[in-house]
């Protein structure tokens, strides 16, 4: 009778300690597999040009909605991009740029996943006419 309590006890520590893992697990795999990381950007980040871009682009492996894009050249105070066109959920957005010479250019991004993590990133090019 004894050992019956026991093995019931062992049993439930056993189940109990199962579903604690399964439920870690779970947390840790969820919100990474939700986020939708930046696959490209043209111009690629560090990209040395002859010429002035007339637009940028991004590229997201999921759906994001961008909130905002800055954009900075050389040491002058940053610019906010217009996302005015930009209404919705997409994984593709092109925008266009304004041409601020030779030099070197930042761009500071932010947007919002489907599951409603923010998503930020930037990156950098630079025009050598």
């Amino acid at each position: 009778m004894a050992s019956e309590t026991v093995t019931r006890q062992i049993g439930g520590l056993f189940r109990f300690a199962f579903a604690a893992a399964l439920l870690l697990l779970t947390a840790c795999v969820t919100p990474t597999s939700a986020h939708s990381p930046l696959d490209t950007t043209t111009p690629e980040d560090g990209a040395e040009l002859a010429e002035h871009p007339t637009e940028i682009s991004f590229q997201f492996a999921k759906e994001i909605r961008l909130t905002r894009v800055h954009m900075t050249y050389q040491d002058h105070p940053s610019v906010r991009l217009d996302l005015s066109t930009q209404t919705g959920f997409a994984r593709t957005f092109v925008l266009p740029l304004i041409d601020m010479g030779q030099g070197s250019y930042r761009i500071e991004w932010r947007g919002l996943s489907v599951d409603g993590h923010i998503m930020r990133g930037q990156f950098v090019f630079t025009v050598d006419r």
